[in-house]
């Protein structure tokens, strides 16, 4: 009889409460902030590390899960008797989180010689809910009686559809982060300029600039209509980091425009938002399958 096991990275922010229904094991990213080290989903809520964010004086910094990491985690799996393990990875060109854990069934063969167990290794291609939620549809269909690769084909085809819109009001942290120039984020921040950025297959990109924050969810919902060939018939997420009135404005915003609710409403955790900021909201949708000739990446 099969035995499933279901692992992800914090990067994924589901939260902690739909993980425990699915049966999905999440493992925390490292993150450093002026010279103290912190795990991600035990050391800090999302609240609180927006506001360290604000108060420290350096930029936050993650690090990759360890080949060995991961070699501990697949042996305990496999000493329990699973027969398969599917870990859906953090964007592989964003972190080498996921060839560590490829690299890691090398070093469990070593650890347990002539193991059975089935492990698959999957990049989501992206960050943060958008692969969180489907993984979480992916343990569900499984857990109620759905054969596990019919059930990965159909992960794998939403996550190969699956686009963000992102919008941040405050471009302090990328600056820090030095994802924008010094100077353009001074002339932006004093102009009120806020970038509309689409991540697509794990590459950012900014679409438009829109002065004024009461101008930015109607121009993110512009670019969602751009996207995709029906709003009615489109899947969405909103995810938000401090502002919980941002939150509820675009949620209003997007309920009219796309005619129904959110999948879900979730906070970016300290991985994405260790990047973008702690003010910034997304819209999450699905979109066509990527074209990844239309994305060059801005950024080395």
């Amino acid at each position: 009889m099969s035995k499933i096991g279901f692992l992800t990275d914090s990067c994924s922010d589901i939260p902690q409460e739909l993980a425990d229904k699915y049966g999905i094991e999440v493992v925390g990213f490292p993150i450093n902030l002026d010279g103290v080290e912190y795990m991600e989903r035990k050391d800090f809520t999302n609240d609180q590390f927006y506001q360290m964010m604000r108060d420290a004086q350096g930029v936050p910094t993650t690090a990759a899960i360890t080949q060995l990491q991961f070699c501990d985690i697949y042996a305990r799996y496999a000493d329990e008797g699973y027969t398969d393990l599917v870990y859906l990875s953090i964007n592989a060109g964003g972190s080498s989180t996921y060839n560590n854990a490829v690299k890691a069934m090398e070093l469990l063969e070593e650890e347990r010689p002539g193991y059975t167990m089935k492990i698959q290794v999957i990049d989501s291609h992206t960050y943060s809910m958008p692969y969180g939620w489907y993984f979480c549809e992916c343990a569900r269909k499984v857990r109620n009686g759905g054969e596990l690769a019919a059930c990965v084909a159909e992960l794998k085809q939403k996550l190969d559809c699956v686009e963000i819109c992102l919008a941040a009001y405050s471009l302090k942290q990328m600056k820090k982060s030095g994802r924008v120039s010094a100077a353009a984020a001074v002339v932006g921040d004093l102009l009120g300029i806020r970038p509309i950025i689409s991540l697509n297959a794990g590459v950012s990109k900014v679409e438009s600039k829109v002065r004024g924050d009461a101008a930015v969810p109607a121009a993110m919902i512009k670019w969602v209509e751009s996207r995709v060939d029906s709003m009615k018939d489109t899947p969405y997420m909103v995810a938000y980091t401090s502002s919980t009135a941002r939150r509820d404005e675009l949620v209003k915003l997007c309920k009219k425009a796309f005619g129904h609710a959110p999948l879900i409403v979730f906070q970016l955790g300290g991985v994405v938002s260790a990047n973008t900021g702690p003010d910034g909201i997304a819209i999450v949708y699905e979109g066509k399958p990527r074209n990844l000739e239309a994305y060059a990446p801005e950024l080395p």
